[in-house]
């Protein structure tokens, strides 16, 4: 595909980074996620269980992107592909592209894909389609696109990169659909919450940084308009809530896959996110962006 030539600089988070997350096993996080597998932020109203939350957000998605009855569609960070699954099998999308860095994902969607399909373990920075996509959703993966410890400068230049490639890869006026956690608004970290943050960079989520919302739209300023964006931290705290419980409930299971001290770490990782959600130390945004 033609277009203009970018650095990408930074590429976000390592194909080890990743792995030693998802690495743990498509087993494991199937015992405490959705039938879908979707390991991000749910839209939540009220009488959902966690699958008809999740369902929601898929479609408000791929809605806000404009992605229904597209003949290409691009999700940057697919996870188990249930954005990818949904497109196809709900949105009408002709042929749905995927983006991630976990070896384990690809193998688990081999078993339900086909020629509708094309699934890449690739960073973003790599990828070089042969002609433009009519979307981009990417949900859950702009926090691995800088690293915790860069300066202001740095993350913006990451995030730019980012968003050049989108804009590379769609046509005037495509839009991108873009969910992200963001620093929120409560004021400076108390010490557990710092405690427990840090715990989750390095155990949980290594080279990683959450963005605050005003980074994020001033890396896209010049390449896309800002559509539309919400802020959900109610609706992560009632997600993370849901899966913590999950895993609590299927404790020994999960001890018998991955051993007791991932079980423990991850309980706490979830415990302490929502209770970060609930006391907006992060947010959830949901922004939908217009290629200029």
């Amino acid at each position: 595909m033609s277009g203009p030539t970018r650095d990408p600089g930074y590429r976000g988070a390592s194909a080890v980074a990743i792995e030693h997350h998802y690495d743990l096993g498509n087993d494991f996080f199937a015992l405490w996620l959705d039938d879908s597998l979707t390991y991000t932020c749910a839209l939540w109203e009220p009488g959902d269980d966690l699958e008809s939350a999740q369902r929601r957000k898929l479609e408000y998605l791929a809605e806000g992107a404009g992605a229904t009855g597209a003949a290409r569609v691009l999700d940057v960070g697919c996870g188990w592909g249930s954005m990818l699954r949904h497109l196809v099998e709900r949105e009408g999308v002709a042929h749905a592209t995927g983006l991630t860095l976990s070896r384990a994902q690809v193998a688990d969607m081999a078993a339900w894909t086909d020629a509708r399909y094309d699934v890449r373990v690739e960073n973003w920075a790599d990828h070089r389609p042969a002609r433009p996509y009519d979307a981009v959703i990417s949900i859950g993966a702009f926090e691995h696109f800088a690293r915790h410890g860069m300066n202001r400068a740095e993350r913006l230049a990451a995030y730019r990169a980012f968003f050049s490639a989108c804009r590379d890869w769609l046509p005037p006026g495509g839009r991108l659909a873009l969910q992200t956690n963001i620093v929120g608004n409560a004021g400076p970290l108390p010490r557990r919450e710092l405690r427990e943050m840090l715990f989750i960079i390095e155990r949980i989520f290594p080279e990683s940084v959450i963005p605050p919302l005003s980074e994020v739209v001033e890396a896209a300023e010049k390449l896309f308009d800002v559509v539309t964006v919400r802020n959900d931290p109610g609706h992560y705290a009632l997600t993370t809530q849901a899966w913590h419980d999950r895993l609590a409930a299927r404790r020994a299971e999960a001890e018998a896959l991955v051993g007791e001290r991932a079980v423990a770490d991850y309980l706490h990782y979830l415990s302490a996110s929502a209770r970060h959600f609930r006391g907006r130390y992060l947010g959830l945004a949901r922004l939908v962006l217009e290629r200029v």
